[in-house]
């Protein structure tokens, strides 16, 4: 037989006994049952619950969602696999309680939800999570799949290798717990990483900081996260960049620059008024991270150019 023809009979094959799933997509889908009721467990949901599903795949997590909430929501950028999915709970009661969006996620405009469950595309994990995180009205829970570097540093505590920028703005934003790990053999087709669930529960109240200025922060601490606070601030692309916006806002605030201004030694004042000059971000905790940003922020200085 013409290899060509082998290779259409392979294709055909593989097309009747099921979906081909496309790694680029970041598709593995969970196929252990045991690992699917424990992360519905761990969502706790309730039967007025609106549901939030990103990435369903074939349904096998979605079947089981319905069976406990009032309405599940799936965001599902391949279309075979939505077709997949409205396929098999056609003809049933869930039927009525599903929703499929056939798109993006990260450029879907979300409605209101209680609870999220996803096994994330992994390549958008980031972004993923800080979607959730600034999407209001603010939701109860998600339980999230996640590659488990990623994951482990969503739930880092200060002073751990794995204790990083992303961390902190997580942890600023909400509670994360990790519930369990997840081998490769529990998906198919197998990812080349380890996985793990954890749990985000968002703060109610969200911290009233301006999170831009927050962030501009921590980027320049987490930058060597082991160096002390003074020597981060010390580079002349901070001093450059926090002179710029202490005079953007001081003009705006119709506020006078004295004419001996020296920026590297207001900050530098600024930083041991906080207590901070010898602190290392890679051990400081959020409510330290905080107390610092509040002393620049008395002091006039801003890290963002808003």
């Amino acid at each position: 037989m013409p290899k060509e023809t082998k290779e259409r009979k392979f294709l055909g094959q593989q097309r009747a006994s099921g979906p081909i799933f496309d790694k680029d997509l970041g598709q593995h889908i969970l196929k252990n049952p045991l690992v699917v009721d424990g992360i519905i467990a761990k969502a706790a949901l309730k039967p007025t619950d609106v549901v939030l599903e990103i990435g369903p795949g074939t349904g096998n997590m979605t079947v089981k969602i319905l069976d406990k909430c009032k309405t599940c929501l799936a965001v599902e950028k391949d279309p075979r696999l939505a077709a997949e999915l409205s396929k098999r709970v056609q003809g049933t009661p869930e039927q009525r309680k599903l929703e499929i969006v056939v798109g993006d996620f990260l450029k879907v405009n979300l409605p209101y939800f209680d609870v999220c469950i996803s096994n994330t595309p992994y390549q958008i994990s980031s972004a993923l999570t800080f979607k959730l995180l600034t999407h209001r009205p603010l939701w109860r829970c998600a339980v999230l799949m996640f590659q488990e570097e990623f994951a482990m540093r969503l739930v880092a505590k200060p002073g751990s290798e794995m204790y990083c920028r992303l961390s902190a703005n997580v942890q600023l934003l909400a509670r994360v717990d990790h519930v369990m790990k997840v081998g490769k053999n529990n998906f198919r087709p197998p990812p080349k990483v380890e996985s793990s669930v954890v749990r985000i529960e968002p703060r109610q109240p969200p911290p009233p900081i301006n999170f831009d200025e927050w962030d501009g922060l921590l980027r320049i601490l987490f930058v060597r996260k082991n160096r002390t606070v003074s020597a981060n601030f010390k580079t002349s692309s901070v001093m450059d960049m926090l002179e710029h916006n202490f005079k953007t806002y001081c003009s705006l605030n119709n506020m006078d620059i004295p004419m001996d201004f020296d920026v590297k030694k207001v900050v530098m004042d600024v930083i041991e008024r906080s207590g901070y000059a010898e602190a290392r971000a890679a051990k400081m905790e959020i409510s330290d991270f905080l107390k610092l940003l509040d002393t620049f922020i008395g002091a006039g200085f801003r890290f963002t150019a808003k």
